[in-house]
């Protein structure tokens, strides 16, 4: 097949699904954790049933049996007849249309390394707001590399959304990227709910690099927060982090961005801000004197933000722009500087 071919096949494909009722469309949502679940939460107001795969089929049977997931988001109940859950990533792929990949990004590949069946043909939506270790692709760019997903079959979304605000049904925002206006327009249909608000966007890369360095910063602010520096300091630590990220990204992918839209500004500012970031929760732990061990265990969950650091300031060498904040970052969390030196030094640095 032929590229024009495989293009003329993925408008079909897309066609097919955009005309069909939302009801009737075959979704999977790959990954077992809070933002998994809070997806599930808004995908279920708008199709009759979803295909839902989880690593560990003792978390299923314990999800069925109690009507929530056990581990995370516990207060959001399902109907689990409307889920068909499963431990086969073979199985769950071949049967949808969709897939929804919520799994924590250094986990990814583990994930996808027992996969026989072929992604070609599915519609593939990054929910994982992190950076492929090692390789350090960003999601979107590693389906294309590494399954060649074209680009039309991509797509992205990205806050600012916490899922616990949305367990709680709380107004949130979701941000849609692709370069296709027509795979746009599904999933605008499919997130779209009373509680969630869409803005569209075509920045697949700038959102991205965006939601993976946010991350980053919640960490700093948690590290400033648990060394007693307060809202004076944090608000200039997050305002030179947005121009960091806005130099990075006009540097590895020049594009058009508002900066200040809330797919950057306003993602970071939550994560940054937020009592429900892990980030800013693990670096606090680690101000407060905590090793990067501890406040792994301490924290039970993937801290993005952790991996993020090493895969930027790598990704940085090629580029070598400006980013202060993320050295820092990077002494504090690979180097084992002391945290309370390092932000002492970058604090002389900021304007």
């Amino acid at each position: 097949m032929n590229l024009q071919e495989h293009f003329n096949l993925t408008f079909f494909r897309l066609q097919k699904i955009l005309f069909m009722e939302n009801k009737n469309t075959k979704i999977a949502i790959l990954g077992g954790g809070s933002w998994a679940t809070a997806i599930a939460k808004i995908v279920l107001q708008n199709v009759d049933k979803i295909y839902w795969y989880m690593r560990r089929q003792e978390q299923i049977d314990e999800f069925i049996h109690l009507g929530k997931n056990p581990f995370y988001l516990t207060g959001a109940r399902f109907d689990t007849n409307r889920i068909h859950f499963t431990d086969d990533i073979n199985q769950v792929i071949e049967l949808a249309d969709i897939l929804i990949f919520a799994i924590p990004s250094p986990y990814l590949e583990d994930h996808l390394k027992i996969l026989k069946v072929s992604l070609e043909d599915k519609i593939i939506i990054s929910a994982i707001k992190g950076i492929i270790p090692e390789k350090n692709y960003i999601i979107s760019d590693f389906f294309e590399a590494e399954y060649k997903i074209p680009k039309e079959n991509i797509a992205v979304i990205s806050g600012p959304c916490h899922a616990e605000e949305v367990a709680l049904e709380r107004l949130s925002y979701l941000t849609i990227a692709s370069v296709s206006s027509e795979l746009t327009k599904v999933l605008h249909s499919i997130f779209s709910t009373d509680f969630i608000n869409i803005a569209i966007s075509n920045d697949i890369a700038g959102i991205e690099y965006s939601a993976i360095m946010k991350n980053i910063y919640a960490i700093m602010s948690g590290i400033s927060h648990g060394l007693k520096y307060g809202d004076n300091f944090q608000a200039v630590l997050i305002s030179n982090a947005i121009q960091e990220i806005d130099g990075f990204c006009n540097a590895i992918h020049p594009f058009p961005r508002n900066i200040n839209q809330s797919a950057y500004l306003g993602d970071l500012l939550g994560t940054a801000y937020s009592q429900f970031s892990r980030n800013r929760l693990f670096g606090n732990m680690i101000g407060k004197g905590y090793s990067i061990r501890a406040a792994k265990i301490e924290l039970g969950m993937i801290a993005e933000g952790y991996f993020a650091t090493k895969c930027i300031y790598e990704t940085n060498k090629k580029y070598k722009f400006d980013l202060p904040i993320v050295n820092t970052a990077y002494d504090i969390l690979y180097n084992n500087a002391i945290p309370a030196t390092k932000i002492k030094e970058l604090s002389n640095k900021l304007v």
